[in-house]
């Protein structure tokens, strides 16, 4: 019983249908984007639903590309989805497209006039809304809706033929102009677009639209389970209307909610908008939504894979704090990204009784969350790059780093104490200067000394240097999307701060792009795509903790 309550609703409704023999116990699902953008982490958890359900049910789960439109759809776009889904860990059982489909729909469309049941409208497109009426008032017929069968056939092959400009004419469902769903009164099924298909190139001028190409489509396919969000419910009724009105494979469409997500936004539109305009480097800016971002940004797959989980699926829609999203990323890195050591805002330490010339090589482990994870050597000398956070010339409360007298450990070597520091003319710290006490060594220390702050660092003759990009949300309010005014008034100023001079111990000197790693005490980075053996570049995947919990607090 306890597996039985676990079920979210589509599951039931699955396990439902096969136990009622359905199908023949067959689960086809698919995953229909339109090809007009990159997908955002909205897109990742309908992916994970729907090639999930068919992977548990051992089922299939189509790919296919509603491709009706031509104007805004691109094989860039095409590409980067089926990139995604991969990285995402799936893989599709047949690549099909909606413009694979545009003889048969034609052809349906055909038999819909046949049958009384569509007809070519001259109207345009202001007429058709005044025409369509609202929820209190009935609509009106056009008066083109009274024109023959053999009429309407011989207009819609001239529409084919393009004998006509665009918006000249369109081909609309006979329906009821009164009905309550203002969907089902005369809604369009053809439009005319003299425009260059990314696959079909100039072979058509007409189009169908999407409520008349996607359920005819599941159709052809034949899908038992159609998943599409919540705003697609009231388009349900014209998905059975035309597959009952031709006959065809009774595919059935099941709604679940949209999942937002707090500080950013998930359409479409907007995101275009916000590469277009340059507020972002581009689709896969590791700010955006989007799943490349993500991916370019250092986000596991297993991570989006588990938010997906963790959320679940719903028949209400709600907005989902970004910070679950984080958690799983730090859960994920926290087993899997090796720990070094990295300097962001460097001041030298100069350990005074150290040897000149004297190097040290410090085993380090890689990972205590992984017994396989093994060591590395890291180069020890008489100078090093610490945090300039890590010294205050005058300790404050309870602040257990350097200050004049204080100890701590160098994370993997040796107890020193502070002795004081240097500044230059405008009282800027140049150096801070400490002694060592040489039998504190790590892993051998017999000085009997406890100290209670330990700090990194990164041997000054062996450093390597990189720039990191310190990424935030991009938005620095929760809804953008629903706040007064243009959304972009809320963008966060402080969502990328690029550190140019960043000091990295030798061992990341041959790091590749997408490797993640932990720089102790500062987060979890990744390769950028656009590093270099000569120019490393590291972008803060997430912080060590959600930094924002103090903000809202302070706030």
């Amino acid at each position: 019983m306890s597996e039985e309550r676990s079920l979210n609703f589509l599951e039931e409704i699955i396990e439902n249908d096969i136990a009622a023999g359905k199908n023949n116990g067959r689960v086809h699902t698919r995953f229909p984007p339109e090809p007009n953008g990159y997908l955002h982490i909205g897109h990742a958890t309908s992916i994970c639903l729907n090639f999930g359900l068919a992977r548990k049910y051992n089922g299939k789960c189509n790919l296919r590309f509603d491709d009706t439109n031509p104007v805004t759809e691109e094989t860039e776009y095409v590409e980067s989805i089926k990139n995604d889904i991969k990285w995402l860990g799936f893989e599709w059982d047949g690549e099909y497209y909606a413009s694979d489909y545009f003889e048969t729909l034609y052809e349906y469309a055909v038999t819909l006039i046949k049958k009384g049941f569509a007809y070519v409208d001259d109207s345009t497109a202001e007429e058709i809304a005044e025409m369509k009426g609202n929820l209190n008032t009935p609509g009106k017929e056009s008066p083109c809706r009274s024109r023959s069968i053999e009429e309407n056939l011989r207009l819609f092959e001239e529409m084919r033929d393009g004998k006509y400009k665009d918006g000249e004419k369109t081909l609309r469902a006979k329906i009821d102009m009164a009905h309550p769903n203002l969907l089902l009164r005369d809604p369009l099924m053809y439009r005319i677009k003299h425009e260059h298909h990314h696959r079909t190139g100039d072979q058509w001028c007409i189009y169908p639209m999407y409520d008349f190409a996607h359920g005819q489509s599941d159709s052809i396919e034949e899908i038992t389970h159609s998943i599409c969000t919540l705003e697609f419910i009231h388009h349900r009724p014209l998905y059975d209307w035309f597959i009952e009105q031709l006959g065809i494979f009774p595919s059935h469409q099941y709604e679940f909610a949209r999942r937002n997500l707090t500080y950013t936004v998930m359409s479409k539109r907007k995101l275009l908008q916000l590469v277009n305009e340059k507020h972002v480097s581009g689709w896969n800016d590791p700010r955006m939504p989007t799943i490349s971002g993500m991916r370019r940004r250092g986000y596991p797959a297993a991570a989006l894979r588990q938010f997906s989980d963790t959320i679940g699926i719903a028949r209400r829609e709600n907005i989902v704090d970004i910070a679950m999203l984080e958690f799983c990323v730090r859960e994920n890195l926290n087993k899997t990204s090796n720990r070094v050591m990295a300097v962001l805002d460097p001041v030298k330490l100069v350990i005074t009784n150290y040897p000149e010339g004297k190097e040290d090589i410090f085993d380090a482990g890689n990972n205590p969350e992984d017994p396989n994870g093994g060591t590395r050597q890291v180069p020890f000398s008489r100078e090093l790059w610490i945090e300039r956070e890590d010294f205050m010339e005058v300790a404050a409360k309870k602040y257990f780093r350097l200050a004049p007298g204080n100890m701590v450990r160098l994370k993997s070597a040796y107890i020193v104490q502070c002795t004081g520091c240097l500044k230059d003319d405008a009282g800027n710290i140049t150096e801070v200067h400490c002694t060592y006490l040489p039998e504190s060594k790590s892993g051998h220390d017999t000085s009997g000394l406890t100290v209670k702050g330990t700090i990194h660092w990164v041997s000054v003759p062996h450093a390597r240097t990189a720039e990191v990009r310190m990424y935030d949300r991009l938005f620095r309010i929760e809804d953008p999307s629903n706040e007064e005014g243009n959304f972009k008034d809320y963008i966060n100023p402080d969502s990328m701060n690029v550190l140019p001079g960043v000091y990295i111990e030798p061992a990341l000197a041959g790091a590749k792009p997408g490797e993640a790693v932990q720089f102790m005490r500062k987060g979890y980075f990744c390769v950028d795509t656009e590093s270099t053996p000569d120019k490393l570049i590291f972008n803060r995947t997430v912080t060590l903790k959600d930094a924002w919990v103090k903000e809202v607090k302070k706030g």
